[in-house]
């Protein structure tokens, strides 16, 4: 390429100008010598809007790209979350002992010592993650990670944020214009010209005239208007897997200004679906994950109310369609999806905001230098997110295979034909041992052997040791560590603060510098 190397995405919200943001911050699009980075925005297509939990790794990227937590904090309404806490998913709502939490910290990397084998030989008198973590308590109590002296981003526990996608998209959209020299136009494509290899040779707007680039980042969401519409890269649906296709939300006033604020996702099991509940700064963001085959919208509608109370009674609902699936490739040709154009997996595992921030990353490190390294950065990336995708939908259809839930909906979540064969494989070997860091031998894992854990045990699959018992024979150092739990449990109740009152704290003053 010996003109200035240019790229143009397609497409707002939380995907568009995260990957605007990436993008611009890695390719220095601010220099006389970077790539041009310019975001062309609908002012006339709404985005979804409703993804509000993220990954621990998004403290790297917003430090990265040069937020301020704290100034991140303030303008996108969010809040601290240290897991997700999973209610009713094991068996039917009578049942007890139908809770367990999927936290982000544990005392001691299982790849290097898991405690696992040990918890599964003794008498289990605490849950695994009371066993592995103190991080339980925090999320009982509404205590908060870190304290107002931490430096930014840093940590006493592993966190992650609860957000306001629209917020956030605004933050974003600014400090991308004003601190990272991305070009913002306004406009709608109103038709995609190709060349004679197929590949995509400039955009015509209504507003903007013809727009030409090297790389075209499709984050145009479901419409998936560059590589679906016009270069026809097919959309695999898994719909035969995961059943789930709608969701409403609500956004749930608190009672007062000073209500507590989870620290923890709450996804609550019901007869077809489940119910998310996010707590963020100004309000709870809750919705309804469900499957029209096994209930109607109008009483999936009538379950989110019920279950948020009478005051929800006149709160408006959005009515969200979901389409399951991915792309059979995400780069084809000069064009990359990122974000719902290039697939979406159901919200469970929180799971969108980490591949956009994960595609971004890639896209900046693979950027070729010239037309003839494009075909092998696409092939490159397209292997890597062939494999992220398959492994989230195995880890989301976990979740499912485990519940015990006498429902319709659950029992054919269960049926061997909706179960992937590599999921199968692996709990086949997990009723006989313990996981194992091998069984994650790619770099690129979405989930860790430790998220494996916290859900197969706390769902209760436990497999049976006795004939390998005399392999765990590390007893000390696993004592010591449990008992590293408690000391840490007792500590973080005595020094740590509400969430609501360190955010508080934060408005006010912000973190310690560094």
């Amino acid at each position: 390429m010996n003109h200035k190397s240019r790229i143009v995405i397609v497409g707002g919200g939380t995907a568009g100008w995260l990957s605007a943001a990436k993008l611009a911050k890695e390719l220095a699009a601010n220099q006389p010598n970077g790539v041009q980075v310019t975001l062309l925005e609908s002012s006339d297509i709404p985005t979804v809007g409703v993804g509000e939990g993220t990954w621990p790794t998004i403290r790297k990227t917003l430090a990265s790209i040069g937020i301020d937590e704290a100034e991140f904090i303030k303008e996108t309404d969010a809040s601290f979350k240290q897991a997700t806490q999973f209610v009713n998913w094991k068996s039917d709502p009578i049942s007890t002992n139908n809770t367990y939490y999927h936290l982000f910290s544990s005392v001691s990397d299982s790849a290097q010592f898991n405690l696992a084998p040990y918890w599964l030989l003794g008498d289990k008198h605490t849950s695994y993650a009371q066993a592995v973590s103190a991080q339980d308590i925090l999320c009982d109590k509404g205590l908060a990670p870190k304290l107002i002296t931490n430096k930014p981003y840093e940590g006493i526990q592993n966190y992650a944020y609860h957000l306001d996608a629209g917020k956030f998209a605004t933050l974003l959209k600014r400090h991308c214009i004003e601190k990272l020299g991305v070009k913002h136009l306004i406009g709608n494509v109103v038709q995609v010209n190709t060349d004679e290899e197929g590949a995509i040779a400039s955009l015509v707007t209504d507003t903007q005239g013809m727009l030409a680039a090297d790389l075209y980042v499709d984050c145009t969401g479901f419409k998936s208007l560059l590589i679906g519409q016009a270069l026809g890269v097919k959309f695999n649906s898994i719909a035969d897997t995961l059943f789930v296709d709608n969701a409403i939300a609500i956004q749930m006033p608190y009672e007062n200004d000073e209500a507590d604020i989870a620290s923890a996702t709450l996804s609550t099991a019901q007869q077809a679906g489940w119910i998310w509940d996010i707590g963020l700064q100004s309000r709870r963001g809750t919705g309804h994950v469900y499957s029209s085959e096994f209930i109607s919208h109008d009483e999936a509608e009538h379950t989110l109310r019920q279950y948020l109370g009478p005051k929800a009674t006149d709160l408006p609902a959005k009515h969200i369609k979901m389409n399951c699936g991915y792309r059979e490739k995400f780069w084809h040709k000069n064009c990359v999806a990122i974000g719902l154009s290039a697939a979406f997996v159901e919200p469970l595992e929180a799971s969108a905001i980490f591949l956009i921030e994960a595609s971004a990353n890639m896209v900046a490190e693979l950027f070729p230098i010239n037309k003839a390294l494009m075909q092998a950065s696409a092939q490159t990336f397209n292997d890597s997110f062939n494999y992220r995708w398959r492994k989230t939908i195995d880890f989301i259809k976990l979740h499912y295979v485990l519940s015990n839930r006498s429902a319709p909906f659950w029992q054919a979540n269960k049926r061997p034909e909706s179960i992937p064969s590599s999921l199968s494989e692996m709990l086949n070997q997990w009723q006989h041992r313990p996981i194992s860091k091998y069984d994650f031998a790619h770099v690129f894992e979405p989930f860790p052997q430790e998220s494996y854990q916290y859900v197969l045990y706390g769902m209760g699959y436990h497999p049976d040791l006795a004939m390998s018992q005399s392999r765990y024979a590390n007893l000390d150092t696993a004592e010591n560590l449990f008992g590293q739990v408690s000391q840490m449990r007792s500590n973080f109740e005595k020094h740590l603060t509400t969430n609501r009152a360190l955010l508080n704290k934060v408005k006010k003053y912000g973190f310690q510098k560094l």
